[in-house]
C-alpha cells in the first residue's frame, strides 16, 4: 500500500511539474512571439525600437568572461580536493561546506559585495568587467561542487590502473580521471552558464543598465570598463517601465530560446565525448 502510494504520489510531482512548465512555456511563447519584429533585433538600441540586441551581445560576452574565469579556478580546486587532498582532512571539510554555504547565499549579496569591491574599491565603475567577476564568483562553488562529484564517481579501478601502468598522478589524472569526469563538468558549466545568463539582482549594481554593445573594436581593453545590461536586466527595465510589455515578453522568449539552444549544445558535447571515451 505505501509503494503505491508512493508511486502515485511520484507521479502526480512529475505530472504537475510538467503541466507547470508548459503552462509558462507556452504562455510566454503566445504573449511574447507576436511582438518578434525586425525592430527589435536592430543594432543600436533608442527608446522607439528597445532594441534588444544590445543585451543579447553584452550576455554572451559577460557570460563567457565569467565561465573563462570561473571554470579553470572552480575544475583546479575540485581537482585538488578529490585527488591531492588528504580525504577527510579539516581543510577539506571547511573548503567544502564554504562552497556549500556560498551556494545558497541570494544573488545581491553577491551584487552588493560586486559594489563595494569592484565597482567602488578598484574603481572599475559600473561595467562589464564588475558584472563579469561579480558572475564568476557566484557560479563557483557550482561549478567546484559539480566537478567534485563528477570526479568522485570516477571509478577508483581507473586511478589503480593508471598507477600500475607506470603514469604518474598528474598523467592519470588528465588522461583518465578528467575525460571520464568530463560529462558531469559540463553539467556543472551549464548549470553556471544558466545562472550567468538569468542574472539580474547583482547585474544592477555591478554592471549597470546602460543598453549599448562594449565597443571592442575602436576601445580595445577599455571597453570592459564600459556599463552594460544583460536580456534579464533588459527584462528588467523594460518590465519596470510598463510602457513596452510585449517587447519585455519578446525578449523573454529570445533568452529562452538561446538557453535551449545552449543546452542541446551543451548536452550533445557532453553524449559526443561520452561515446568517444568508450
Amino acid at each position: 500500500m505505501t509503494s503505491k502510494l508512493l508511486k502515485a504520489a511520484t507521479y502526480a510531482g512529475a505530472i504537475l511539474s510538467t503541466l507547470a512548465l508548459v503552462s509558462i512555456v507556452g504562455y510566454i511563447l503566445i504573449q511574447g512571439v507576436p511582438h518578434l519584429t525586425p525592430s527589435l533585433f536592430a543594432w543600436e538600441y533608442t527608446s522607439e525600437n528597445v532594441s534588444l540586441m544590445p543585451a543579447l551581445i553584452s550576455t554572451l560576452i559577460m557570460a563567457a568572461l565569467s565561465l573563462v574565469m570561473a571554470v579553470p579556478v572552480g575544475v583546479a580546486s575540485a581537482v585538488y580536493l578529490v585527488e591531492y587532498a588528504r580525504p577527510g582532512s579539516r581543510f577539506v571539510r571547511v573548503v567544502r561546506v564554504t562552497t556549500e554555504t556560498l551556494q545558497g547565499i541570494p544573488s545581491i549579496i553577491y551584487g552588493l559585495f560586486g559594489l563595494l569591491f569592484f565597482t567602488t574599491a578598484l574603481g572599475w565603475g559600473l561595467s562589464l568587467l564588475s558584472g563579469a567577476c561579480t558572475l564568476a564568483i557566484m557560479v563557483l562553488p557550482v561549478i567546484m561542487r559539480t566537478t567534485e562529484e563528477a570526479l568522485l564517481a570516477v571509478p577508483q579501478s581507473y586511478r589503480q590502473g593508471g598507477f600500475a601502468l607506470g603514469a604518474g598522478r598528474v598523467r592519470t589524472v588528465f588522461r583518465c580521471v578528467l575525460p571520464s569526469a568530463l560529462p558531469g563538468i559540463l553539467g556543472g558549466v551549464l548549470l553556471a552558464l544558466g545562472r550567468c545568463v538569468g542574472e539580474v539582482a547583482a547585474l544592477l549594481f555591478t554592471a549597470g543598465t546602460v543598453a549599448q554593445i562594449p565597443s571592442f573594436g575602436t576601445e580595445g581593453i577599455f571597453a570592459l570598463f564600459e556599463s552594460c545590461r544583460t536580456l534579464a536586466v533588459h527584462m528588467y527595465v523594460l518590465a519596470s517601465e510598463g510602457l513596452h510589455l510585449g517587447e519585455t515578453y519578446a525578449t523573454s522568449v529570445v533568452l529562452l530560446v538561446m538557453v535551449v539552444v545552449l543546452n542541446t549544445l551543451t548536452n550533445f558535447a557532453a553524449k559526443k565525448l561520452s561515446k568517444e571515451r568508450r
